[in-house]
């Protein structure tokens, strides 16, 4: 079997909620190798506090390559603590300009409870709309749930996201129903 031909890893959904002060990030736990569940039960959210501020990360994308992400983007929080959108926009501008950096193959969705954003290997640093981000194989499902269950203003921001991720998972073979969730506030 060539390169070319060898099944890529994929899988995973993630999704970010602002309702309010709050802000819920939601990641499923599936890897998969072509059509075969590698693994159920990966950690793909996590909360760092650099400098003392904490921050909600998930990835989307090569494990490897979002981990080479998240300690950038440490590392640049830790050089402008408490300026999430100052630090996503640097490591976005190192993303795209550095040769090794540009192969990097993931998606981050990042939030301190004030600001959500979607950072991208384009150079991209994102405000999504409505609040809802999403990235991913099964984003798209997960965003168009959420924003349709955000019309109901009784549900919390974890609510939304872990209905939102219950529904892609029904529909996304590489997305599973065992979720990861962080939930911060302003």
């Amino acid at each position: 079997m060539s390169q070319n031909e060898f099944p890529g890893w994929h899988g995973t959904t993630i999704i970010g909620v602002r309702r309010g002060d709050e802000v819920c990030v939601a990641g499923d736990g599936q890897v998969s190798l072509g059509n075969t569940v590698i693994k159920g039960s990966a950690r793909k959210v996590r909360r760092i506090t650099p400098g003392g501020h904490p921050v909600v990360v998930g990835f989307a994308g090569s494990t490897a390559d979002a981990f080479t992400l998240l300690e950038r983007l440490e590392a640049k929080l830790e050089a402008t603590p408490g300026q999430l959108a100052r630090a996503s926009v640097e490591l976005a501008k190192d993303w795209r300009t550095d040769k090794y950096l540009q192969k990097l193959e993931a998606m981050l969705i990042v939030t301190d409870g004030k600001e959500l954003m979607v950072i991208t290997g384009a150079g991209d640093v994102l405000e999504p709309e409505h609040g809802i981000a999403a990235i991913g194989s099964g984003g798209m499902y997960a965003l168009s749930a959420a924003r349709g269950l955000a019309e109901n203003p009784d549900l919390s921001a974890q609510e939304i996201a872990e209905k939102a991720m219950a529904i892609a998972s029904d529909i996304c073979v590489f997305t599973n129903g065992n979720l990861t969730i962080e939930t911060i506030k302003a």
